[in-house]
């Protein structure tokens, strides 16, 4: 379980490094101080927003635990400002107008079921994230992202086919890969300000 310490400590992080590299090109190192529990390998994301908007400015990660989390931070934090393909490198001047999001993840687990349409009931909008899988092709959507736009679960996993570069109900096709994964999620309330721990229900 993550704390709100343990976010505050990875936003951070997550913003010094993308400072940093803006600045001076380089990677940080993993903090040598950083607590036991946040050196330990474990997925995350690291999103970027334009303040006050709300809109996506970057957003990049690992899904799977491949690098203690302090490390997968920072390098997810610095390709989300510099490597997302769907917009061009953050600069400096603009990492003062946006807003840094971690979300720690748990590792993805394979949905297993009989028919594809009992997909819809082993996922709960508020709780998980998805991936979809089928052949080379993969999408992976945060556990925030239907609860922002108010998906059914059949619009989430839809929006997750789409991701993938796939048609929409390619879920309900034998042969596609369904996995789930919980996310906690922790983000500044402002460009460098208070950081809180979200909340993914449903208002």
């Amino acid at each position: 379980m993550y704390t709100i310490e343990d976010g505050r400590y990875l936003v951070s992080l997550a913003r010094r490094a993308i400072e940093t590299h803006l600045r001076e090109g380089v990677e940080i190192p993993p903090p040598e101080d950083a607590p036991r529990k946040l050196r330990e390998k474990a997925g995350v994301f690291v999103t970027l927003e334009e303040y006050p908007g709300h809109e996506l400015r970057g957003c990049i990660g690992y899904p799977e635990p491949v690098y203690p989390l302090v490390e997968a931070t920072i390098k997810a934090a610095i390709s989300a400002a510099t490597q997302d393909p769907r917009f061009p490198p953050l600069t400096l001047e603009e990492l003062g107008h946006c807003t840094v999001e971690v979300t720690v993840l748990t590792k993805p687990e394979l949905l297993v079921v009989e028919s594809p349409r009992e997909y819809a009931g082993k996922i709960e909008v508020g709780k998980h994230g998805l991936i979809v899988e089928r052949g080379l092709a993969k999408g992976l959507l945060l556990p925030q992202v239907p609860v922002d736009h108010a998906w059914s679960v059949e619009e989430f996993l839809s929006h997750t086919c789409l991701k993938a570069g796939l048609l929409p109900d390619c879920w309900l096709e034998e042969g596609t890969k369904i996995y789930t994964f919980e996310g906690r999620v922790f983000a500044e309330t402002s460009p460098g300000g208070e950081v809180v721990q979200r909340s993914l229900r449903r208002c």
